[in-house]
């Protein structure tokens, strides 16, 4: 049996070639270039400043507590599998304290820039603590236990402002189901607050305040509100 070869077939006739040809020289295109442009480069840094606020993606954490915060939490995360980059999985957690503008939500965003800087990934979320219990109050149509279980899973929170919201049989509940999974399962916590200790122990209750005593470093910030502050002339 004899097999026939067939010639190569052309995808368009030369007339329509060279019509084409014309086209991309009046164009200034080089038929013989890379269609795609190279990707930019897009850093952890640069991704990480996109999900910030504005006005904390330049934020510098200087507090030397907070710096030993970030190089306990950087020792302490692990590669998901060899050769993966490490991640922030448990460490540490902070309570910073001190007047309103004295800088505490600053020092916090501030210490996640340094976490990406320091090479780890980390995957975390930031609340005020009135933000919170609004997204995590019951209402139709809406799961409020999942939405506590994806906050209190996440492997690093910042909860601005605890003691700042009004006190209720709910939100004291509420703050200890999230606080307690976070000191079980040691999951690095960043949390601010205007309070003194003991105002936070009679507004969030013993076992709340238990907890924080025992898994976070006290921070005390200097009473300036730096908001306040004016550069002199």
């Amino acid at each position: 049996m004899r097999t026939r070869t067939r010639e190569p077939q052309t995808l368009a006739s030369e007339g329509t070639l060279d019509r084409m040809a014309r086209i991309l020289a009046a164009r200034n295109i080089d038929p013989a270039a890379e269609l795609l442009d190279e990707p930019e480069s897009f850093s952890p840094l640069d991704a990480l400043s996109a999900g910030m606020p504005p006005r904390y993606r330049a934020a510098i954490a200087d507090h030397p507590q907070v710096l030993d915060w970030v190089r306990d939490v950087i020792g302490a995360a692990v590669a998901p599998s060899r050769g993966a980059r490490r991640q922030v999985a448990t460490g540490p957690s902070l309570l910073m304290a001190g007047v309103v503008g004295a800088g505490k939500t600053h020092q916090a965003y501030g210490a996640v820039r340094l976490l990406v800087k320091g090479g780890v990934g980390v995957r975390w979320r930031a609340t005020t603590a009135a933000d919170l219990y609004a997204d995590l109050r019951p209402r139709p149509g809406v799961d409020s236990e999942r939405g506590l279980a994806v906050v209190s899973r996440c492997p690093l929170l910042i909860i601005d402002d605890l003691g700042a919201a009004k006190a209720s049989e709910w939100t004291e509940e509420t703050t200890y189901r999230l606080i307690n999974r976070r000191y079980n399962y040691e999951l690095p916590t960043l949390i601010t607050t205007n309070l003194r200790i003991s105002d936070l122990r009679a507004h969030l209750g013993d076992r709340v305040a238990s907890r924080l005593a025992q898994m976070t470093t006290r921070v005390e910030f200097e009473p300036v509100d730096r908001r306040r502050l004016r550069p002199s002339a």
